[in-house]
């Protein structure tokens, strides 16, 4: 039986990427698109088990306090859900033992390094073994980057992907592991599904083609199950050529780059694999 795609694209407290998230959710043919405030979380207003993918958008959750998304990483791990005997954290670890998918673009990519969801080695969803932290050029960068897609990787977000061209908007975008062991295991399980790239398509760690200077180019980053997903561009900036800043000049297809990330994902939840 095909499994209805139910998208949740969560919002608030300075998040304000939604409304193209929730849009690029339903061009890739999502049944049910909710954008949904995170205190209609935390009230019990929504639960995340009427769900099967989770989209955190981009944005400046809580003014990047205590660096970006660590205060919204706070908030999951420890604030409870009113009325219902049980924390945000407990209800979200359970949307992820059932296998359903999540997105992390940007601020919401940051959510999932510090929430520890990504990498996640070994299963640890809540110990965070890596960071976003301050761009090598010391100021937020908004520009268009090449992106190499690994096609190793579990993540099902990319399959199928080779080679694509996403912008960045961000002040802390530099991915950087706590050990040398951290980014053995990232490597050797293929977690890193995007790396920044030159346009000839070779991994890139010169500015600006890299533009933060992540280590090992690293631009997006799933888990083992590949289920869970998270980048620094913006594929829900890049849904109609009409986006891309060359438009005028270049013979594009109708369809943006970035819609494969969303289509990947639905298709895999209707999908007898889910």
């Amino acid at each position: 039986m095909t499994s209805k795609v139910k998208a949740i694209v969560l919002t608030g407290n300075g998040t304000n990427c939604e409304m193209e998230m929730a849009h690029a959710c339903k061009l890739a043919g999502a049944d049910m698109v909710d954008i949904v405030h995170i205190s209609e979380l935390l009230f019990g207003e929504r639960r995340l088990s009427d769900y099967t993918f989770l989209n955190l958008p981009g944005g400046f959750l809580d003014g990047d306090d205590l660096g970006s998304a660590k205060a919204g990483a706070n908030r999951f791990l420890h604030a409870p859900i009113s009325g219902a005997n049980e924390m945000l954290i407990e209800e979200l670890l359970k949307f992820i033992s059932e296998g359903k998918l999540i997105l992390g673009v940007c601020n919401g990519f940051q959510l999932m390094v510090k929430l520890g969801l990504l990498p996640a080695l070994n299963g640890n969803f809540t110990k965070q073994c890596a960071t976003l932290t301050f761009n090598d050029s010391g100021r937020f960068e908004d520009r268009w980057v090449y992106l190499q897609a690994n096609a190793k990787s579990p993540c099902v977000f990319t399959k199928g992907i080779d080679f694509v061209y996403y912008p960045v908007r961000h002040g802390e975008g530099k991915f950087v592991p706590e050990s040398n062991a951290v980014l053995e295991e990232i490597e050797k399980k293929n977690l890193y599904a995007l790396q920044y790239s030159t346009a000839e398509g070779t991994p890139a760690m010169d500015y600006p083609a890299n533009p933060n200077g992540s280590i090992h180019a690293i631009a997006g980053l799933c888990n083992e199950t590949g289920r869970l997903f998270g980048l620094m561009p913006h594929p829900e900036a890049f849904l109609h050529r009409t986006n891309h800043p060359r438009w005028t000049r270049e013979n594009l297809p109708e369809e943006g780059q970035g819609l494969a990330i969303f289509r990947n994902a639905i298709n895999f939840i209707r999908s007898a694999e889910f």
